[in-house]
């Protein structure tokens, strides 16, 4: 088992950025897939985007692409997600998740593949 605590929320500007950190404790960090998803007020929680294993591969809504980067560091147990050019559609508050049992080049996109979650950290962008 991994137990997530997410970081990095906060209020912002549109246009501006922010680095979310999803930090893990437990299990060996290596052994899962990484994603971040959010979720705004009345609305579904979305995937954002995940990365691999060894975090060699990356996938990302089309809504952010171009504009976030998902990245990791084995060694630190963290995962990141760097938020460039944000807009106001982009408030949310936003979940690190973790998905065991992947290929270390596979990454899951899908709310059900995941097994582990953190509780979130809001993020606001005024316009």
């Amino acid at each position: 088992q991994v137990q997530l605590v997410e970081s990095g929320g906060g209020l912002v500007q549109a246009g501006g950025s922010l680095r979310l950190s999803c930090a893990a404790s437990g299990r060996t960090f290596s052994s899962y897939a990484m994603g971040w998803f959010r979720q705004a007020p009345g609305k579904e929680r979305e995937f954002v985007g995940g990365i691999s294993r060894s975090g060699g591969s990356t996938r990302y809504a089309d809504s952010v692409k171009g504009r976030f980067t998902i990245s990791r560091d084995n060694a630190k147990n963290t995962v990141y997600l760097q938020m460039n050019s944000l807009k106001s559609e982009d408030t949310a508050v936003y979940y690190c998740a973790a998905d065991e049992g992947r290929f270390s080049f596979e990454v899951a996109t899908t709310l059900t593949e995941y097994d582990y979650w953190g509780q979130g950290t809001q993020v606001t962008v005024s316009s």
